[in-house]
């Protein structure tokens, strides 16, 4: 059974949206499972627990570089064909974590994984839009990026829940097991190809990547994810410190977070088809003022709460309109302009997370990250507003 690929507009996205949101999900709930299981790990392995958050640092860094390597690598191959390989390399990797008590092999597996992780999104990215067609290309990318904010709801406190109680390979079996049976319902669903337009080139992909619009997106991209997440890669200390919560109710607030990110992803996606940049400046400005009631209202459990939800609904609100647009721009060369954006999200969240945790050991302490993310949120404006400016000009040409 397989889906044509429809450009025509509808209200109702095509199933292999869905399904390419369910192998985002999985990839997601990977992503960070480790973070709810480091003592288990370290534990079992025999190292430190600062050693075994290497597990996701090289997994930071394999999808930093691997995204765009991979999408490049896989070019001529056919999409559906590209996503399934990724699915099933995605599931090794996970056996060989599970399987192994090396800690050098498991680093490696972890590494590959996220070389798997990065070609998928890319490309699921790239087939989620197409799939919808142009009206409705935010609105699919925000229901297949919904997949990556579900995780952090669901997937990662159920995994680390079972990884407490099953042991923590258990976790990596089940991911395993549940992205080899997504392998096949993806090649099953994706259109077979060839599709219309020019034959996939690298010379294309990278002569795509001049349009100026393409780089304005990616920096938007990486101050996005470098604001929000400075502030909630040390939410915990935050939480513990100023609002004087209990260590066991931390996740429950992430949680929240976790929730806001969903909705917002959807939500962003949704009307951003439609109204972009009211959305995406709406986002930013809000994305800022939340932050900056957070920095002084954190010592109030209650606002606090409410403003880690509305950090998650306004932070995550533009990446499926940012991702949509760098596609969009890309024309019939989409997949290395998708690919360097989810780079750039994972940029920004390596360097804000890095220089946030140099603010935590400021005299600012657990304010710290927070403030650093406010002042990188504040930084949003000038792309967003070169963006929209470029985007008036081009239009006027047109005409």
């Amino acid at each position: 059974m397989t889906t044509t690929i429809s450009t025509v507009k509808t209200r109702r996205l095509p199933l292999v949206t869905y399904v390419l949101a369910a192998g985002v999900f999985l990839m997601g709930t990977t992503e960070f499972i480790v973070a709810g299981i480091l003592p288990e790990i370290a534990g079992d392995l025999g190292v430190s627990v600062a050693n075994a958050g290497l597990m996701i640092t090289v997994f930071a860094v394999g999808m930093i570089v691997g995204t765009p390597t991979m999408s490049i690598l896989t070019l001529k191959l056919p999409r559906r064909l590209t996503l399934s390989l990724a699915l099933v390399v995605f599931a090794a990797g996970h056996v060989v974590v599970a399987l192994t008590s090396d800690f050098t092999l498991i680093l490696g597996a972890r590494f590959l994984t996220a070389l798997a992780t990065g070609a998928f999104w890319a490309v699921a990215a790239v087939v989620g839009a197409k799939a919808a067609g142009a009206a409705s290309a935010s609105r699919a990318l925000g229901v297949v990026l919904g997949g990556g904010m579900l995780a952090n709801v669901v997937g990662v406190p159920l995994g680390a829940f079972a990884g407490q109680v099953i042991g923590w390979r258990g976790p990596f079996w089940a991911l395993a097991v549940l992205a080899l049976a997504a392998a096949v319902v993806v090649y099953r669903l994706v259109p077979v190809g060839p599709e219309s337009g020019p034959t996939p080139s690298v010379r294309a992909e990278l002569a795509s990547m001049r349009d100026a619009r393409v780089w304005l997106v990616l920096a938007g991209c990486a101050i996005v994810c470098g604001s929000s997440l400075a502030a909630y890669s040390f939410i915990s200390p935050l939480l513990t410190e100023n609002t004087g919560m209990a260590a066991s109710v931390v996740p429950l607030v992430l949680v929240a977070y976790g929730v806001g990110a969903f909705i917002g992803s959807n939500l962003g996606g949704h009307f951003g088809s439609h109204h972009p940049y009211p959305v995406l400046f709406v986002a930013a400005g809000m994305t800022f003022l939340v932050l900056g009631a957070l920095s002084f209202l954190s010592h109030n459990a209650v606002v606090t709460v409410v403003l880690i939800f509305l950090l998650g609904l306004f932070g995550m609100a533009t990446n499926p309109i940012l991702i949509g647009k760098a596609v969009g721009y890309a024309g019939h060369a989409p997949t290395l302009a998708s690919a360097f954006s989810t780079s750039a999200f994972n940029l920004g969240t390596a360097v804000g997370s890095w220089i946030a945790g140099y603010a935590l050991e400021s005299a600012f302490g657990a304010t710290g990250p927070v403030l650093v993310g406010a002042s990188i949120a504040a930084l949003y404006f000038l792309p967003l507003t070169l963006l929209m400016l470029k985007d008036r000009k081009q239009a006027s040409l047109a005409e």
